[in-house]
């Protein structure tokens, strides 16, 4: 690195520390390797200094060594979801079915069908934007996105045929939304962070209609928190899978995992 450039990097980062950004060195080496002139970079560091997440101001993150383009207004995906990929990569078989539900990006969906051959993708969301934003992300790996209402968004010809359905459903409690960080709060849809009541609303509706699209012995599984693992888990029973709880300390997160009976009632 040359003099300029060390220039540009240390006040760089002495702008992003000055607006409180905690680990603004490696931010700042981000937002230098990613502009393509000093004014591109001039908007990016402005923007982050006013509170833009980092992923959005540079329209992209790294999940589970898969670049995922993002767009502004659209749910940045977390490092625990790195989880349920890992959970669901074990139950994915070569040349399966994924349905990626409640897609936003699409970075569940594509992260899993990096890592297995021949995966059949398909991934759903309510938001427009995040459905243009996964239709992109998506393509890389032969996937299709849809916008709709759950379930009704997929061609009907999967229904009792989908190996594994993935869902990172919101499940924040409503009257807990305004606890989030400001970067979540004013500039990812309300619709990708809000779980109702209790947090696990949209989660309750993903389960209650799998099972019509699961293969026999299809798995469904659900992100949620420690805190809501029980409410998610007992819904699942509730709902006639045989179901299981996986937890991580290194995420910090639990992804509840439910199996459709080989028989259907």
């Amino acid at each position: 690195m040359n003099t300029t450039e060390s220039s540009i990097l240390a006040t760089t980062a002495r702008t992003l520390a000055a607006a409180g950004c905690v680990w603004s060195d490696d931010e700042a080496a981000v937002l230098v390797n990613a502009a393509t002139s000093p004014a591109e970079l001039a908007v990016m560091v402005e923007r982050r200094a006013a509170g833009a997440p980092l992923e959005l101001v540079v329209g992209w993150v790294d999940f589970c060594g898969v670049r995922i383009a993002l767009d502004d207004g659209v749910f940045v995906p977390r490092l625990r979801s790195e989880f349920i990929v890992a959970v669901a990569g074990r139950l994915v078989p070569d040349g399966g079915v994924v349905v990626d539900m409640c897609c936003g990006s699409g970075a569940i969906g594509v992260a899993l069908a990096a890592r297995t051959t021949g995966v059949r993708l398909y991934s759903v969301d309510v938001d427009e934007a995040a459905v243009a934003c996964a239709r992109r992300n998506v393509a890389a790996v032969g996937g299709r996105a849809y916008r709709g209402d759950l379930y009704e968004a997929l061609p009907r010809g999967l229904a009792g045929g989908v190996d594994v359905v993935v869902a990172n459903a919101p499940y924040v409690p409503t009257e807990e939304i305004t606890y989030l960080p400001a970067e979540a709060r004013c500039y990812e849809p309300a619709c990708a962070l809000d779980g109702g009541d209790d947090g696990t609303q949209m989660q309750r509706r993903v389960i209650d209609g799998a099972r019509e699209w699961l293969r026999p012995g299809g798995r469904l599984l659900v992100e949620t928190s420690r805190r809501q693992a029980g409410l998610t888990a007992a819904h699942f029973v509730a709902a006639g899978f045989e179901t299981t709880t996986e937890e991580s300390d290194d995420y910090e997160v639990t992804v509840v995992v439910g199996r459709a009976g080989d028989v259907r009632a």
